[in-house]
């Protein structure tokens, strides 16, 4: 790989920078799988990111211990799949093995064969089933569906970095679906706020951010401005919702936050 180039591209960016919290004194997260896929190219493309916005590396690192927190919770809770939407280089179904869980990561075909080849490689087993598709064009349930998917099972979803990428339509669409088959879920999920879509946040810093992911080919075009919304209008229950702003302040990140971007990036769970 020689470029980092479009949402695919922009998974080696975030896994770079998730990858960086394992040098951390005290690290909120470890993530020792993530350095399997790395190489010069991703360090640079991730350092162009944290140069032209330094606050990138603690938005990766606070969303990463929120997922990662939520999923631990929810494998105590006795949740028997985890389903991760446009999984990219997600860790979690090697570093949250979990030999009742069968994880089911969706993403397309190139990135799921990089995943497999270096884990085999390394004889790293996981309860792991990877689908190659589109959840969107290709149908989330009939992904699933075909991949020995159990719709009756609690399951959790894991949707990290993926609705600001895609029309709201979709994701309200993939919300309602995820309602309407699945008998016991609940379902974390990122987002910005439309104000970062829309280039009228007052910070010309966050300005920058947005054209940067828009040069490399992965435009930010859906922001959500209330996630309370968006759950009534699609039948679920928001658990919980925090700004990033919150929880840089309840995990101690050790950095002051330098940019009003973790007030207007935000994490949540809706469930049934």
């Amino acid at each position: 790989m020689t470029t980092i180039q479009n949402v695919t591209g922009t998974a080696f960016v975030v896994a770079e920078l998730r990858a960086e919290e394992n040098l951390e004194p005290v690290p909120l997260y470890r993530d020792p799988i993530v350095g399997l896929f790395l190489n010069e190219d991703t360090r640079r493309a991730a350092w162009r990111v944290s140069a032209g916005f330094p606050p990138a590396k603690d938005l990766i690192r606070i969303r990463t211990k929120y997922f990662d927190d939520t999923l631990d919770r929810e494998l105590q809770s006795h949740v028997r799949q985890v389903v991760i939407l446009g999984a990219g280089l997600d860790t979690r179904a090697v570093r949250k093995y979990s030999p009742s869980v069968t994880y089911f990561e969706i993403d397309d075909a190139e990135t799921l064969y990089l995943k497999e080849v270096c884990y085999q490689r390394q004889g790293y087993g996981a309860n792991l089933t990877f689908i190659p598709g589109n959840y969107v064009t290709d149908g989330l349930i009939e992904l699933l569906g075909q991949n020995d998917f159990d719709f009756d099972l609690p399951t959790y979803v894991i949707w990290e970095g993926n609705t600001m990428y895609l029309p709201r339509d979709c994701t309200k669409l993939i919300l309602t679906e995820l309602r309407g088959y699945l008998k016991q879920f609940r379902v974390s999920f990122d987002y910005l706020a439309e104000s970062v879509i829309t280039k009228t946040t007052g910070d010309a810093a966050v300005t920058r951010l947005a054209e940067s992911f828009a040069n490399m080919g992965a435009p930010w075009v859906t922001g959500i401005e209330n996630v309370e919304t968006l759950a009534r209008d699609t039948g679920l229950t928001v658990i919980e919702n925090f700004r990033t702003s919150e929880l840089h302040r309840a995990y101690g990140v050790g950095r002051p936050t330098t940019s009003p971007i973790f007030d207007f990036y935000s994490v949540c769970t809706l469930g049934r």
